[in-house]
């Protein structure tokens, strides 16, 4: 196949499509169909030999080539002198217990919650360690002298896997691929093979990659294929690549440390193909707009010599959006053009969030593209039921999660169905309205023997309730059990077997994950429920479902990795801000720059390197768009350094229309961002007014309590929306410690104090009431928040001493005689009934009555009370027409809200002698009859306190699209 001696380098422009050159290459050279069946041909990924089988099945009919993977370089031979690789899983699961004992035995190492993130990077680390070819002796000779007492702490970790890199050890991937390269360099040395064996596609970016391609430049029919060679760089350019912590970021940096290895000059790569790039122009600017930033200067001398910058850039779109969500909206907009044109386009991006946004934006459509990731396994339905089945094991179970695996589509799949959504759905009622933060077995059982669902609230007992035991148990134990508990809630109370949980493509997978971690638990280390549900999250995290079947197959969405072998007509380079393409390196746990550039280890800046090799490529397509987002979480972003130095360049080279063909860019990519914002605009319609209906008079109420009437004279509508229509906010599902749980609870205690001080004078003392605080307020089956439970005790204990005091003048002034009672007056004439609950009446040796109400925080004033919060007034107006059973006073001494606000503790009378009771109710009777005739109407938001406040019906109202100073008009209705 090849007359010229080796060693043997030729490369393909940026922009061309790789797989298909390299065939026509090969078909080209190959002599007869027995040659190219001889060939062996070696490439970096999976997706890469399914790319060119498709295009060999596309014909003509021929023989294909041995299409290996340059990351599986054992051959039959050379694995019958190796022992298996060691599953990955399985490494990752000892370094697991290896560091969690090392944490046990020396914890200030590091947190507990970061042992799997250390077993992961440790694991990752050896992996590196293994490709690169340095041995742990490197690691440990290292100088740390001059460094921090974190590199001593990272040595300790280091020690703990040298055994793995010993000879007897079983090899991890990496180890086992560098094995086999050893073998095969043996057998080539004695016995150079003679057929032709090309590596295509492969940048070298690891060690056993490089040594391999090397060996193989220099083989009788050895040759390397690079993908998106410059051929346009200058070698002034070529000569600055020398030093990794200077080169190391360039996207030809590993081309021009492989070329000075094997003794050549960048001259010496010839085309493999006479395949032109299809932007030759743009190639040119690309190339040396990214050269590194020590011959920057040369932007003087070649910028120049560029052909017209507004020719070359002519399929370039720029679209610098201000959000992220508008650049979501463009790209999938323009991916929606492209469908309805039938353009294959591409969006390439590494940020998965973006991708997502896109995604969804598309479905408005009915377009799902081709996303080459796929589904993470943990957040498809399978895997998030997973999930929350391991998390049972680490906390008493919640309303929040027994509810969130009840509702889940995958829990009682078998039979029975339909009654289990409704029985689901009585208990989260009944769970919101008793305010269960933990749901109780006997608390269950009492709410199954009410409904008559005890079979179903049995297997909810069963499968939910007490899991969490806090026990360190070994992992084959957990994930038995994880597995076992997860089919029985799937399959429901019914059924047996295991449900729908293992069915479908996402199904299948995470049986495939589960096997897998199943088959290897023995290997892992004894856990409590934390590490492992920790532990088993990651797992799933690693998995990815995809779904060839359903797909839009002209719209795809690939990572950086797969815009090097496929080809689109249309490719979206979206992202483009610093932090995400390229992404900044991740903090090393282990090794700082300086120790990995002593050791031989990649540096940090050489993902950055591949990232700018994959733009590089990916900016040469035919038609491109570069897309970034100003703001990120309304944070200001900094665009992409390729960005900056392309439009840096283009800005200074006017004399070859650069700043027209920028400015050109931005407008082709502000039409799409018009367009976006165009179809985010609502369409018109009319603002709704201020509501006040007007019900017919049989749909009003006729009963309220006299804590409503405050509602009824700030916000009626309020009123209309709760007992005309009948609609009531649903109870939280967790309940917050909020000042209504507070205000019950303090009004227990107080009741309890006062009744126990009443039968017994000695207990009317500091010590009693605090005693009476504890018993409420700490009881956990009360107040289920520890913090909560500390910050009410103490705010109880701020005023628990001036309470005690004013209570002794209270009882001097009266004796205690109702408690929370309940009471009811009637306005005959208009069929209206009143209800009130007092919480305490007493009776002086006059026959008068004194009326306490409590209140948590701040009482109203006597203005309040006069004109809006009438509870007091209207309690006494109910006492002296005998509305409440057994009491019957002479008359109303005194009405007091006693404030237990912390810091300021006050009684507050109500404005008796200002609002007898006669006058108070004949008031009251008015605005009754007004509220009970035909053309009065429920004001929304009438005389709230301050137009900030919050109102339960707003969203009912339209709030928003009116305000309060818009008049209402009754609105009669039938």
């Amino acid at each position: 196949m090849f007359e010229q001696p080796g060693p043997r380098l030729f490369g393909l422009p940026p922009g061309v499509d790789f797989a298909q050159a390299l065939v026509d290459g090969l078909q080209a050279r190959t002599a007869s169909p027995i040659e190219l069946a001889q060939t062996e041909l070696y490439v970096s990924t999976e997706r890469m030999a399914r790319r060119l089988r498709q295009i060999f099945d596309a014909g003509p009919a021929s023989l294909l080539p041995q299409i290996r993977l340059v990351t599986n370089l054992a051959d039959p031979v050379t694995r019958t002198q190796l022992p298996d690789p060691e599953p990955a899983l399985r490494r990752r699961l000892e370094l697991t217990g290896l560091v969690s004992k090392l944490l046990d035995a020396q914890p200030d190492l590091a947190p507990r919650s970061a042992l799997f993130d250390l077993a992961d990077s440790l694991s990752s680390l050896m992996e590196e360690m293994q490709g690169e070819g340095v041995p742990p002796e490197a690691i440990a000779n290292l100088d740390v002298t001059d460094q921090s007492g974190h590199w001593q702490r990272a040595l300790s970790f280091l020690k703990i896997v040298q055994h793995y890199f010993d000879d007897e050890g079983t090899p991890d991937r990496p180890a086992f691929n560098r094995l086999a390269l050893q073998l095969r360099l043996a057998a080539w040395e004695e016995n150079p093979p003679q057929h032709p064996i090309i590596i295509a596609g492969s940048t070298g970016s690891r060690g056993t990659t490089a040594e391999f391609m090397r060996a193989v430049a220099t083989l009788p029919q050895g040759a390397l294929i690079l993908p998106g060679f410059d051929f346009d760089m200058t070698q002034d350019v070529w000569d600055r690549l020398d030093e990794p912590l200077s080169g190391e970021d360039h996207p030809q940096f590993r081309f021009a440390k492989l070329v000075a290895q094997l003794g050549c000059a960048p001259d010496d790569v010839a085309h493999w193909t006479d395949t032109p790039a299809p932007a030759p122009d743009r190639n040119k600017l690309i190339s040396l707009a990214l050269c590194p930033a020590p011959v920057t200067h040369q932007w003087m001398s070649q910028g120049p010599k560029l052909p017209d910058l507004r020719e070359a850039t002519k399929d370039m779109t720029l679209v610098q959006a201000p959000t992220l969500r508008d650049e979501a909206l463009a790209i999938a907009l323009r991916l929606r053009q492209a469908a309805q044109d039938g353009t294959t386009a591409a969006l390439i991006t590494p940020d998965r969030m973006l991708s997502r946004q896109v995604t969804s934006t598309l479905d408005r459509w009915g377009i799902l593209p081709d996303d080459s990731a796929g589904v993470p396994a943990q957040l498809t339905p399978p895997g998030r039921f997973l999930r929350h089945t391991a998390a049972l094991f680490t906390a008493p179970l919640s309303a929040e999660a027994l509810l969130t695996l009840l509702k889940h589509p995958l829990t009682h799949a078998g039979a029975g169905r339909g009654q289990h959504l409704q029985n689901t759905r009585n208990l989260e009622l009944h769970i919101r309205k008793k305010a269960w933060p933990f749901p109780r077995p006997d608390l269950i059982s009492e709410w199954a023997e009410q409904s008559k669902q005890l079979d179903w609230a049995n297997w909810v007992i069963t499968q939910f309730c007490d899991k969490n035991t806090g026990e360190t148990r070994p992992l084959s134990d957990w994930i038995e059990d994880t597995i076992t508990l997860a089919e029985r809630i799937s399959a429901g109370s019914e059924a047996e077997g295991s449900g729908n949980l293992w069915q479908e493509n996402a199904g299948r997978k995470l049986w495939d994950i589960t096997s897998e971690l199943r088959d290897e638990a023995g290997y892992g280390a004894d856990l409590d429920a934390r590490d492992f549900n920790d532990l088993f999250g990651a797992v799933i995290a690693k998995g990815e479902v995809r779904d060839r079947d359903k797909p839009h197959p002209h719209i795809l969405i690939w990572g950086t990795l797969e815009a090097r072998v496929m080809g689109a007509d249309l490719l979206i380079l979206a992202g483009l801000n610093e932090g995400s393409w390229p992404e900044m390196p991740g903090a090393d746990p282990w090794l700082n720059r300086k120790m990995r550039a002593e050791a031989g280890l990649l540096l940090p800046e050489r993902r950055i390197g591949l990232a700018a090799h994959d733009f590089q490529q990916a900016v040469a397509g035919k038609e491109v768009w570069l897309t970034r987002s100003l703001k990120s979480d309304e944070a200001e972003t900094v665009p992409s350094r390729w960005i900056n130095r392309l439009t840096n360049l283009m800005t200074g080279l006017p004399e070859r229309s650069g700043p027209e063909a920028l400015a050109e860019m931005k407008q082709r990519g502000t039409y799409w961002l018009d367009l976006a914002e165009a179809s985010e605009t609502p369409l018109p319609a009319p603002l709704a007014t201020r509501p006040s209906p007007a019900p017919p008079i049989p749909a009003r109420p006729h009963k309220l309590s006299v804590t409503e009437i405050k509602k009824l004279v700030r916000d009626p509508y309020a009123i209309y929306a709760r007992h005309s229509l009948r609609l009531r906010p649903l109870d939280p599902l967790m309940r917050a410690p909020d000042a209504l749980m507070r205000g019950v609870l303090l009004h227990e205690v107080l009741e309890d104090f006062v009744k126990d001080s009443v039968q017994n004078p000695d207990q009317l003392t500091l010590e009693a009431l605090n005693e009476q605080a504890r018993a409420h307020i700490a009881n956990p089956d009360e107040v289920p928040f520890p913090t909560i439970r500390q910050l009410w005790l103490s705010r109880m204990q701020r005023v628990a001493d001036w309470f005690v005091e004013t209570e002794k003048q209270r009882q001097n002034a009266a004796t205690p005689a109702k408690y929370e009672v309940r009471g009811k007056a009637q306005i005959p004439e208009l069929d209206f009934t009143l209800t009130g609950t007092a919480d305490r009446i007493d009776i002086d040796e006059r026959g008068g009555a004194h009326i306490y109400d409590y209140k948590t925080g701040q009482a109203p004033t006597a203005k309040e009370q006069e004109f809006f919060d009438k509870q007091l007034l209207l309690e006494a107006a109910m006492v002296t027409r005998g509305g409440f059973a057994d009491i019957d006073p002479r008359h109303v001494e005194r009405a007091l809200f006693i404030s237990l606000k912390p810091g300021d503790p006050k009684e507050v009378a109500a404005p008796l002698l200002d609002m007898p009771p006669d006058k108070v109710w004949a008031e009251f009777t008015a605005l009754i009859g007004s509220y009970l005739s035909p053309e009065q109407g429920f004001t929304a938001r009438r005389a709230l306190m301050k137009d900030t406040d919050f109102a339960e019906y707003d969203h009912l109202s339209r709030f928003g699209e009116w305000d309060v100073t818009d008049a209402a008009e009754p609105e009669a209705l039938t």
